[in-house]
């Protein structure tokens, strides 16, 4: 794959396939909805219970500022939103549209007082943005090149411990033997520069979070279409060195050779899934639990947001699991909050998780516009 080469300009963010209009929009949370969502139905572990936090249009990836302001991306609606958080859960969370005209920004992160936002091909940069919510600053491109292919084209993106930004990059396909620029995670420099692959095997990353105390990487990944309802699972994947393979297009699952491309390696080649998650449950994002309001059993465990299957006879997924471990190894996979889908009916999709600063857990849906705030009150 080709180095990224930093793009210092402002005005490469005017390019034509592209505008970005900076339009800030502030409203509160109750002015945003649009009905009210049938939160009664979720179904939890006794004790916690689930609130809608805001509204947030096609809400996708959630990352929190160092003030405590959470950025939540979005997929066709090309926006990006700033919710300020109430006061120890008191009161409305007030919303702020911070960009929009975008393409696909569904990833953002939060790394020295900047704000960064991918969008296909790109990824912006805007600096000291918590300090000017109510007049964001034009962004900066700090790359436009990263593969532009809009199957599986959008990208998940943090920093690591090791200060690095990662990505993932999908496959532009159902089932291919993607070039050495597709299928991996990736990860670089805050400026761009020295991109190296972490990762690879991959089909579709789109969540991924470091063990709060080993620092290693672990990262969802979507099984293949069209090898019938019950086949292959999704993945939850362990990367704790760079350069492992995970077997896409060859190995699914760990022991399902591929139809069309396994007869070219063994999946004995291939590093296994830590865990085998639901067929087609569209596993995205994943955050290892750290705050200290949940009971102790649920410290450093992951919880995953199930965005569900689309094409299954039956469908599956619509919720938010969880996977325990023991040490680096996973132990069990259990749901933690269902009730987005009724019958064959869903009216709410998870599309991340993150943990807030009181310690509550937050999942964004982008199907129903919305951030939710689960809390464990005994």
């Amino acid at each position: 794959m080709s180095a990224l080469s930093p793009v210092s300009t402002r005005l490469a963010m005017w390019r034509a396939d592209c505008v970005l209009a900076v339009l800030p929009l502030l409203v509160s949370s109750a002015a945003l909805a649009q009905g009210t969502l049938p939160i009664d139905t979720i179904r939890l572990p006794p004790g916690f219970t689930i609130s809608v936090l805001a509204r947030v249009p096609n809400a996708r990836a959630m990352t929190l500022g160092s003030e405590g302001t959470l950025f939540v991306g979005s997929g066709s609606a090309g926006e990006v939103h700033a919710v300020t958080l109430p006061a120890a859960g008191k009161g409305e969370a007030v919303v702020r549209r911070i960009a929009s005209g975008l393409r696909d920004p569904a990833g953002v992160t939060f790394h020295n007082g900047a704000l960064y936002v991918s969008a296909i091909n790109r990824i912006l940069r805007f600096d000291d943005i918590e300090r000017r919510l109510a007049d964001p600053p034009a962004p900066v491109v700090v790359t436009d090149r990263l593969p532009s292919e809009t199957h599986h084209g959008r990208k998940f993106i943090r920093f690591g411990p090791d200060g690095k930004l990662y990505s993932n990059i999908g496959v532009p396909c159902n089932i291919c033997e993607p070039d050495s620029s597709h299928g991996v995670i990736v990860r670089m420099n805050a400026d761009a520069s020295g991109l190296e692959v972490y990762a690879r095997g991959l089909r579709n990353s789109v969540g991924f979070d470091w063990h709060p105390q080993a620092k290693e990487l672990w990262f969802t990944d979507n099984g293949r279409d069209q090898l019938g309802d019950d086949t292959p699972p999704d993945e939850l994947n362990h990367a704790p060195r760079a350069g492992m393979n995970f077997g896409y297009p060859y190995c699914h699952g760990g022991t399902i050779a591929d139809p069309q491309y396994g007869s070219s390696h063994a999946c004995r080649e291939f590093t296994a899934p830590a865990q085998n998650l639901g067929p087609h449950v569209a596993a995205l994002g994943m955050r290892f639990y750290t705050g200290t309001t949940f009971p102790a059993a649920y410290r450093n465990q992951i919880f995953i947001a199930e965005h569900g299957s689309w094409n299954r006879s039956k469908k599956i997924g619509y919720r938010v699991t969880l996977v325990k471990l023991e040490g680096s190894r996973a132990v069990s996979y259990e749901t933690f909050a269902e009730g987005w889908l009724r019958g064959e009916s869903a009216w709410g999709r998870p599309a991340d998780v993150l943990v807030a600063p009181d310690g509550s857990l937050l999942v964004s849906d982008d199907t129903a516009g919305a951030i939710y705030r689960i809390a464990y009150t005994g």
